[in-house]
């Protein structure tokens, strides 16, 4: 079984979505030991006992994490359904590199999908996001 259906079934965390259960589209990102990571790829016996890290875990509805705050600032987020994995993606991507360039930011989220076409928006939210 995958973790995704873990964390949207019995885990109840509903912010990492279920895009096309094949890993190209990365609705489903979460972290795995801070790396970005598809879901809907990683069998659950594989994730035990390491540190895992869904759009839950990085903030509050009232106190939003420094990347869902850029989100917010730029309205990257037009559908929302590709937002979970572009925010897991970019988090993954400033942990590593804290001032990324635009190349590298359009690099890092070559694999997630967005048809609203805010890919704009999104990646001037992670400019932002670095510069805090």
């Amino acid at each position: 079984e995958p973790l995704l259906y873990a964390l949207r079934g019995p885990l109840a965390l509903h912010g990492t979505k279920f895009g096309c259960g094949l890993g190209q589209c990365g609705a489903c990102t979460v972290l795995v030991d801070k790396t970005a990571t598809r879901s809907c790829q990683l069998p659950v016996n594989r994730a035990a006992g390491r540190d895992i890290t869904t759009l839950e875990g990085l903030g509050t509805p009232e106190k939003p994490d420094v990347v869902q705050a850029a989100f917010i600032a730029e309205q990257a987020a037009q559908c929302g359904y590709c937002t979970n994995g572009m925010i897991m993606t970019a988090t993954a991507l400033l942990a590593r590199t804290p001032k990324p360039t635009v190349d590298q930011i359009k690099q890092a989220l070559e694999g997630n999908l967005c048809r609203c076409g805010t890919h704009t928006r999104i990646v001037r939210a992670i400019q932002r996001a670095s510069q805090v």
